[in-house]
């Protein structure tokens, strides 16, 4: 391994996060998602047909398609753009490394709904909302609106970002690439109901899979952005212990389970999903009414988060190198 080769692994995760944090997604700019929405979306409607057992193995089919093809694609690119030059590889792999990461997005996202609710406009507030989560938003009080939006930032601080920055480090921007591809193909597809319960099954099971780990350190990672911030740390422990495993998800309740028990609030309860009532175990006391405070408290922690996250991330990169 060359000299040049020793430098771009973490020279690139650095400028890739970097990027990410100050730049984020340009929206004019081609995306890697965009372009896997629309293979997904290509291949369901041609092929989600058939009894359950030929969904399920049609659905594993375009995962492994996908998933195998996002990082044979991102390291054939990476690879002849290195043979060209040094420079235009370390510029390649940081643009990719970058549109992998949610860091600007997740938090601006959160700011979509909280100026509005901080301006008394609940209404705009709420069809903000409606651009991120699939529950009905138009009848939420503000401390739902909040409640949603801080159980987007907090399961999505795995998914988004602290996912992507471990498998960077495991596999740098092809293998990155390809948990983009699994977490896409898990917010297309992956959802229990007629349409999907059988062909986006695969995509599920390995989206869980994939955050089965990072999920778990963000326990830590948030705990210690929260001892930062002089929060209830052994609270919160406490409150993870206890409602983590109740979540629908065997990853999501980490996180948010952590988050509620920070704040002193409860995540969680009922969410209407097309008109239909469903109720989700609730993680953490309601120690105080959730306001759009809240919101701003919530996204310190997942900024802090980010932070530590790309410090340990970067460190262990530097030093295996």
């Amino acid at each position: 391994m060359t000299i040049m080769m020793l430098i771009l692994y973490p020279l690139s995760i650095g400028l890739g996060f970097l990027w990410d944090q100050i730049v984020g997604d340009p929206p004019k700019w081609p995306h890697p998602v965009i372009f896997m929405g629309r293979i997904i979306s290509w291949y369901e409607v041609r092929f989600n047909q058939g009894n359950h057992r030929k969904r399920r193995l049609k659905g594993a089919l375009l995962t492994l398609i996908l998933v195998t093809g996002s990082f044979a694609l991102t390291a054939g690119l990476i690879g002849v753009a290195q043979e060209i030059s040094f420079g235009l590889g370390l510029i390649i792999e940081v643009l990719l490394i970058s549109s992998t990461l949610a860091g600007k997005s997740l938090l601006e996202a959160g700011s979509q709904v909280l100026q509005p609710l901080r301006e008394g406009n609940l209404e705009g507030a709420r069809n903000k909302l409606g651009w991120f989560v699939s529950r009905d938003t138009a009848n939420l009080s503000e401390g739902e609106v909040a409640r949603g939006t801080i159980e987007t930032l907090a399961e999505n601080f795995v998914d988004g970002i602290l996912s992507p920055l471990f498998f960077l480090l495991l596999g740098g921007a092809p293998l990155a690439m390809a948990f983009k591809a699994v977490s896409t193909l898990d917010s297309m597809i992956g959802y229990r109901n007629e349409r999907y319960e059988d062909f986006g099954c695969f995509a599920a099971r390995t989206d869980d899979w994939a955050n089965y780990i990072p999920a778990r350190l963000s326990i830590g990672i948030l705990g210690l952005a929260g001892w930062f911030y002089k929060l209830p740390v052994r609270q919160a422990l406490r409150i993870w212990r206890r409602d983590a495993k109740a979540h629908p998800s065997p990853n999501g309740g980490n996180p948010e389970s952590m988050v509620a028990g920070l704040l002193g609030i409860q995540l969680g309860g009922t969410n209407i999903y097309h008109g239909k009532v469903h109720h989700r175990a609730e993680m953490g006391d309601p120690l105080h009414e959730l306001t759009w405070q809240d919101i701003e408290r919530c996204q310190k922690l997942i900024r802090l988060g980010t932070w530590i996250s790309f410090v340990i991330i970067f460190g262990v990169a530097v030093f295996i190198n």
